[in-house]
């Protein structure tokens, strides 16, 4: 008997083991050429004119008057025009011409020609543009049938997926190129909504615009940037489906975007800011500064809060809460809740609209010298009223400008010209009232000094610095 368990003990181990691994190991498609034959014609090619000025002097300097070389070449100097040129891709999304493209394939251009099939060409106008999302629709009337494609559920693809990009790469229409999903949710410093899907599927100078397919031959992207200016290096950025598709929705119906505007300046809550704020662990997005008359002025938000949830998402990371306010329908009344004093409290707050909203202004720059901080490794001096006029600051704003700073400072990552207004949470008057938040934080179990700063470009940041 024992030994029959142990047998069938045995088996079931084997039974399981192989039947793991032909769950897991899904073999590479024998071949993409059906279904990029079925996606070909829904790929079109774009090309763009636009009237260039351009200055045909060739001499790095000019000839004074009287000079008899200045009517020989005069002529150099003059501005003269050109057309130029550019290559991109595109994709049907309707049977009446709708086409999606990327915003900088088509920007400037005073003619815009899509080419579908490789040959037959239509020249197309624009129903809307969307620079912060690098999105914009086109329309062209055919008058013959056209082959859409439709969007797929890019929050469903996984990585690891297969995916086949097709596209115009160097004026090579009907390209196809295939690879996997790399990541997801990547940020190369594009815009402030991004949310890239990266590929190793070959993209090009070319392929901007185009669609990334996945097996079922959904569009879950539009291919938007490569890693490099050389070419293809298997590091290629695509727009999720998902988030393109409000935007062209509102495009289409529009000719313009509608986002969803809070009127808050944020930035990431580290460790040291959630010790501090005695939030469980880091979290939400931090509230460095507040727009004046914008919706979270007027609903109560305050610098300094923290935002966890927002018309029941929670924000888990600062950069989710952006693109979530920007999807949300503007004139909405949304609940949003914060972290204010050891307590989370909730805010109501009627969204306003981004496109139309003065946002935030940047100022210039300011430095000079005074008193030194030990513990934090800087030099300071208090601001005054030529600073505030000058800085275009609040004309109630107190507190210290940094005049130096030392390479082992514990702030080096900061700048001179930075101004701490705050430090654990007390307004900084004088230069004693830094240095008696520094004594605070130093006799705290945490060790932690939270300073509000305004940087050189006047916005509000909030630093967490562990002090030894």
């Amino acid at each position: 008997m024992k030994v029959k368990l142990k047998k069938s003990y045995i088996f079931f181990i084997l039974f399981y083991f192989f039947i793991n691994i032909e769950v897991s190991s899904k073999e590479a498609p024998g071949s993409f050429a059906d279904l990029a034959e079925k996606l070909m014609p829904s790929v079109v090619n774009i090309s763009t004119t636009q009237t260039v000025v351009t200055n045909a002097n060739p001499f790095p300097f000019e000839f004074p008057p009287g000079s008899p070389f200045e009517d020989m070449f005069k002529e150099f100097g003059t501005p003269q025009t050109r057309k130029a040129s550019a290559l991109g891709s595109g994709f049907i999304i309707s049977t009446d011409g709708i086409v999606i493209t990327n915003n900088h394939v088509i920007k400037g251009a005073e003619d815009i020609i899509v080419r579908v099939n490789g040959n037959k060409e239509f020249r197309a106008k624009i129903l809307g543009t969307d620079p912060l999302s690098d999105i914009a629709v086109l329309k062209i009337d055919a008058n013959e049938k056209l082959f859409p494609v439709k969007f797929g559920d890019s929050d469903k693809a996984r990585i690891g997926d297969w995916v086949i990009a097709i596209g115009n790469p160097f004026g090579l229409g009907g390209t196809v190129t295939s690879g996997i999903i790399s990541a997801r949710n990547r940020d190369i410093g594009m815009n402030r909504y991004e949310d890239f899907i990266q590929t190793d599927a070959s993209i090009n100078v070319g392929n901007s615009g185009g669609p990334l397919f996945d097996m079922n031959g959904d569009v879950v992207g539009i291919n938007t940037a490569i890693l490099g200016q050389s070419g293809s290096i298997g590091i290629g950025f695509a727009i999720p489906s998902n988030s393109a598709k409000k935007v062209i929705d509102q495009l289409i119906e529009f000719g313009e975007t509608k986002r969803g505007w809070l009127g808050v300046r944020i930035q990431i809550v580290t460790k040291e800011i959630a010790d501090v704020e005695k939030l469980d662990k880091p979290r939400g997005a931090l509230v460095a500064s507040v727009a004046e008359n914008s919706p979270s002025d007027k609903a109560g938000i305050k610098a300094g809060d923290i935002i966890l949830e927002f018309d029941g998402v929670l924000i888990n990371e600062m950069k989710e809460l952006p693109k979530i306010v920007a999807q949300t329908k503007v004139g909405k009344l949304v609940e949003v809740k914060v972290w204010r004093n050891n307590k989370e409290i909730s805010k109501k707050i009627k969204l306003g609209r981004l496109e139309t909203s003065d946002d935030f202004k940047t100022k210039p720059k300011l430095q000079k010298t005074e008193t030194e901080i030990e513990t934090l490794k800087i030099k300071v001096r208090l601001i005054d009223q030529k600073d505030i006029q000058e800085r275009g600051l609040p004309k109630n704003t107190k507190g210290v400008i940094i005049t130096d700073i030392a390479n082992d400072s514990p702030i080096n990552y900061l700048s001179k010209g930075n101004i701490i207004i705050e430090a654990q949470k007390r307004v900084i008057k004088t230069i004693g009232d830094l240095e008696i938040s520094i004594k605070t934080a130093l006799k705290s179990s945490e060790k932690t000094l939270l300073l509000v700063i305004y940087n050189n470009q006047n916005q509000r940041r909030y630093i967490g610095v562990k002090l030894n």
